[in-house]
């Protein structure tokens, strides 16, 4: 790496999660597997805090499991209930969700616990699922992704405005990340295009099953 003019870069690491004592938790689900079968199995989202001349300016995601794609995300100058329903919102409204199929992975930080998040979780039929608090390991998904934004989008940035850092993450989130960054673990595609290539296999594959299956006998 020194020979090639290459210098390892780490994000800046800052504890925000706050627990309400008096909150209803719910069950870890996940237990640090961050995979699964299909697109919206398995969502994990988070907050981070992106500082700017304005003052802090907060970043709530959704990231699917299954592609690593950011399905929704959404900014605030405050870190509360309503940034992460909004954000939940966009991503009910982007994604074909069925009821029972799917869980939410967040940590016990108070705007998860609240009864506007957990409220709409149930009425959209969607499982509620917690790790512990300051345990990155049960959030790695989450974790990895502010990793990402922060080393590869947003380091050594400085941004007078919220507004240009909103216009910063639009760019890496949506015009980079999402459409455009290779993974290893995705066979070397970006999450659009893997998920693109998920359901193109699924059309593919139901024809054939189709065309296996027996006669029916008739007497």
């Amino acid at each position: 790496m020194r020979e090639a003019g290459v210098a390892w870069v780490s994000p800046r690491r800052k504890g925000f999660t706050r627990r309400d004592p008096k909150a209803t938790l719910a069950p870890d689900l996940v237990n640090r597997d961050f995979t699964a079968p299909a697109p919206n199995r398995l969502w994990v989202t988070d907050l981070t805090m992106i500082s700017t001349g304005e003052g802090p300016l907060w970043l709530s995601a959704i990231r699917d499991a299954f592609s690593r794609r950011v399905v929704a995300w959404e900014t605030s100058a405050r870190a509360d209930a309503d940034l992460v329903l909004t954000t939940l919102e966009y991503a009910l409204a982007s994604r074909e969700v069925e009821p029972g199929q799917l869980v939410h992975h967040a940590d016990h930080g108070c705007q998860y616990t609240s009864i506007k998040l957990t409220t709409r979780l149930m009425r959209a039929g969607v499982e509620a699922s917690m790790g512990s608090v300051g345990d990155s390991y049960d959030s790695a998904l989450a974790e990895n992704l502010w990793m990402l934004i922060k080393t590869e989008g947003l380091r050594d940035r400085t941004f007078t405005t919220r507004a240009e850092a909103n216009l910063a993450l639009f760019e890496y989130i949506d015009g980079f990340y999402n459409s455009r960054r290779i993974q290893e673990r995705l066979s070397f595609l970006s999450p659009i295009e893997y998920e693109v290539k998920y359901y193109a296999d699924q059309a593919t594959a139901e024809p054939a099953n189709l065309n296996t299956r027996q006669p029916l006998l008739t007497s």
